[in-house]
């Protein structure tokens, strides 16, 4: 049966130590952060790049439009009919013709072709011929012989603002200009006159759409990426958070063996005296009530007067002793012995007290438990004090339960009892010198067993049984 144990030091209650929440809690706000500002960086010069390459695409589109009109349309219709008129069908379907052709296999959503007065003579979209001043700051740029671009977009503001609208359209207007290779060489330097406008809108949806999923991809893998370090880091402060804890456990600890060992020192100083000062005096009153015993025996057998003074000068000896032994404890004598061994000693000495009280010891040795190094005399007393406390626990009839085993680093002893559970607000106290729940006794019992345990480098727990019960488990080393 395993139970939860608590820690044995008394010190101060101290939160725990909160770094790792503070850092996992920052890390993922910086994570998301620092993920959506790369996305965001990345995409925007993508979206730049993409457009900056439409809109040089788009130039160079017109510039073959306008070689291919003049050397397939203009050229032949002037020879031919001596003008261009693109009001006769012959003529706009021979237009159309050399435009469908030249643009074939691009993403060309329209053309129109505007004449400087601002009237659209040829379109795609037959609905557009004949439409006066529609093309607005893009003719009037192309007209003065700039090129001009714009980026329309359409959809809903979610679609617009994640980069995602239902259509992406790059209007260029760039103004036709007669070909070089058709002027007379002492004209090629002279500037180009403007013969009219040309209007060509791209159909850029699918490209701004593989950069959205670029942009996905980027988030993606920036956020594996800032996920995998900040596990590396997690697990890092996590590792120093751990060694901070040990080490405040171990300020603490000494901290604790620092305030006993003054508090025992002066305890010690002042035990030593006064019991030097009670124990004279005591064991006269001892002795001299002995004799009085014995005397009263033959002139008043019925007086029982001198038994309990010989009585309560032995329980106040014994008090001494308890205090003496706790405020300064022995350094063990360590020697090669069997806590089995130790354990049966206890066992025979106390069986006529076992017996009175009906109490019942069911043990579960481990067979050639591993010896340890120790004092046999100083564990044999913090066997007796621990079997003691179990009897006084099952004060009509009960069953203590001893087990012990051993591994390769140390040997454990666990002593169960059927006794009543101890007050949770018991638990943390029962360390303490001088506390007791009993009517009688010093309060320092247990206190003696802990030193002898720590002193031989061993942890002593203390805790309830799930339904009724007390455990006492005790760890040793092996040498």
């Amino acid at each position: 049966m395993k139970l939860d144990k608590p820690n044995n030091l008394h010190v101060k209650k101290e939160k725990p130590f909160k770094l790792v929440k503070v850092f996992s809690v920052t890390s993922l706000v910086m994570i998301f952060a620092g993920t959506l500002v790369i996305s965001g960086l990345n995409i925007r010069l993508a979206r730049r790049i993409q457009l900056e390459k439409s809109k040089e695409y788009a130039q160079v589109l017109v510039a073959n439009l306008n070689h291919q009109v003049f050397q397939q349309f203009i050229i032949p219709t002037v020879l031919k009919y001596g003008r261009t008129q693109l009001r006769e069908k012959e003529q706009f379907e021979w237009m159309d013709k050399v435009v469908r052709s030249t643009l074939h296999g691009f993403d060309i959503k329209t053309v129109n072709i505007y004449d400087m007065r601002n009237v659209i003579s040829y379109s795609l979209n037959q609905d557009m011929i004949g439409k006066a001043n529609v093309g607005g700051t893009g003719y009037e740029e192309a007209v003065k012989g700039r090129s001009y671009s714009k980026l329309v977009r359409t959809g809903n503001f979610w679609e617009i603002f994640l980069g995602i609208p239902k259509e992406s359209l790059l209007v260029t207007f760039s103004s036709v200009k007669p070909d070089k290779l058709l002027l007379a060489p002492s004209d090629i330097n002279k500037p180009l006159p403007v013969l009219g406008v040309v209007e060509i809108v791209q159909d850029i949806t699918r490209e701004y759409r593989s950069i959205f999923r670029y942009q996905i991809f980027i988030i993606q893998t920036s956020a594996l990426v800032m996920a995998t370090l900040f596990l590396v880091m997690f697990y890092v402060v996590r590792h120093g958070e751990r060694i901070i804890e040990k080490r405040t456990q171990k300020r603490l600890k000494l901290e604790e063996q620092l305030s006993r060992a003054k508090h025992l020192s002066s305890l010690g100083e002042m035990t030593a005296g006064i019991s030097h000062e009670i124990r004279n005096p005591l064991g006269i009153i001892r002795s001299s009530a002995e004799l009085l015993r014995k005397k009263m025996a033959i002139l008043e057998p019925d007086n029982t007067i001198p038994d309990v003074i010989v009585e309560e000068a032995t329980r106040l000896d014994n008090i001494i002793s308890d205090f003496l032994n706790y405020a300064r404890p022995k350094t063990p004598q360590r020697l090669p012995c069997r806590v089995n061994e130790i354990i049966e000693k206890n066992l025979a000495f106390l069986e006529p007290e076992l017996a009175a009280g009906n109490h019942q010891v069911v043990t579960n040795y481990e067979k050639d438990l591993t010896e340890i190094v120790g004092d046999a005399d100083m564990l044999y007393q913090a066997f007796l004090n621990i079997l003691i406390n179990a009897m006084q626990a099952m004060p009509d009839v009960g069953i203590i339960r001893i087990s012990t085993v051993s591994n390769k680093t140390a040997v454990n002893i666990q002593f169960d009892n059927d006794g009543d559970p101890i007050d949770s607000e018991d638990i943390e106290k029962i360390w303490e010198p001088f506390f007791t729940t009993k009517d009688t006794g010093t309060g320092l019992g247990l206190g003696i067993v802990k030193n002898i345990v720590e002193a031989h480098g061993g942890q002593i727990w203390i805790g309830n049984l799930p339904g009724e019960g007390v455990r006492v488990e005790i760890t040793l080393p092996i040498p």
